[in-house]
């Protein structure tokens, strides 16, 4: 279904391509893979980043200007990100790209439909192995005009140099040479319920349970934090409900008429509603322990209910960090002498 080198679809890729399509866009094509919903759409393939990269770097050092900046000059951050973001943003897509995204984005209308899309960044250093680079780039909603689908992948190229993501990447001393950007384009659920869950608990590192939380409207409400989402913990075999805590849930995230996404007030008659039935909880706890099992770690994982349809979509999945991180690093320091370790826990050492 490939429309050339810039463009692959979800069903074409998995995690073993992030290199080509990033974190996000492999996860989206391992989840298809696997026989779990995901809404239709197609990545931008780094290849189409690194055209772009290599007529800027023509002109002016790129990856040299940031490698440059020490992480603790904010005001040399700064000033990289504001002129990096802003070549990106102005530089005119390489020809071949613009037809490939131009042919792809027809397909995925379905005849000319107005298809909103989300327009996701996918850098191929989200859910590395090092450090978790996940949500400092930029994601764009609920995009209906074509030219906009191609101001939006630039924007999201351009994200990659935001303040945040320079800062983060020479904190950790992350090698420019291995950072690009895919850009995932998929179609938009009109969502009545989103949010997210994890196969771990997010509190204690429970891993018998999976913790659900969601509220009405678009996923960007909760992910952003502004509102207080409902949440349930139910047992990861059993399916019992243990905790059932329902906000008051005064917003939510709505397609704004000309594109884009408003917040608006919830009616009163639904604040303090579940914005799940227990029918729905079991069968978001049945997609998490399969989505689990297939990737074989605990996963954080975002989904969405649509609107007309009641059915439940998943939109990312991506490795748990916190409590996987704990995991790894040594509680003790090791002890050649079991019983001395055993004492130092009681406060005393063994005698010599």
């Amino acid at each position: 279904m490939g429309v050339g080198a810039h463009i692959a679809w979800f069903d074409e890729i998995g995690l073993g391509d992030r290199a080509q399509v990033g974190g996000k866009g492999g996860s989206l094509g391992e989840l298809k893979r696997a026989g779990i919903a995901v809404p239709p759409g197609y990545v931008v393939k780094t290849r189409a980043f690194e055209r772009l990269l290599e007529s800027l770097e023509r002109e002016a050092p790129v990856r040299a200007a940031v490698a440059a900046v020490s992480p603790g000059d904010l005001a040399g951050v700064t000033a990289c990100s504001r002129a990096l973001r802003r070549r990106v943003e102005e530089a005119e897509l390489p020809g071949e790209v613009l037809e490939e995204l131009s042919i792809a984005q027809e397909r995925l209308v379905r005849g000319g439909t107005a298809q909103p899309v989300a327009v996701r960044s996918s850098a191929t250093t989200e859910d590395a192995a090092e450090a978790s680079f996940a949500g400092l780039q930029d994601t764009y909603l609920w995009i209906k005009d074509p030219a906009e689908i191609i101001r939006r992948v630039r924007s999201c190229w351009a994200s990659l140099y935001s303040v945040e993501s320079i800062s983060y990447r020479r904190k950790l001393g992350f090698p420019e040479e291995r950072v690009a950007m895919a850009v995932v384009v998929q179609s938009m659920v009109d969502a009545r319920t989103a949010g997210v869950m994890f196969t771990r608990s997010p509190t204690t590192g429970d891993r018998s349970v999976v913790t659900i939380e969601g509220a009405w409207g678009l996923g960007s409400a909760v992910v952003g934090g502004e509102v207080t989402p409902d949440r349930w913990v139910l047992g990861k075999i059993t399916g019992e409900i243990a905790v059932r805590e329902i906000s008051d849930k005064l917003i939510e995230h709505v397609p704004a008429a000309r594109g884009g996404v408003e917040a608006v007030a919830v009616a009163e008659e639904r604040r303090r509603m579940p914005c799940l039935s227990d029918a729905e909880l079991q069968e978001l706890r049945t997609l998490a322990r399969r989505i689990e099992r297939h990737y074989g770690c605990a996963q954080d994982i975002e989904w969405a209910v649509d609107r007309g349809s009641g059915a439940i979509l998943l939109l990312q999945s991506r490795p748990e960090t916190v409590w996987s991180a704990r995991d790894t690093a040594p509680i003790a320091k090791h002890e050649e002498d079991p019983l001395t370790h055993l004492m130092s826990i009681f406060g005393t050492r063994r005698c010599p």
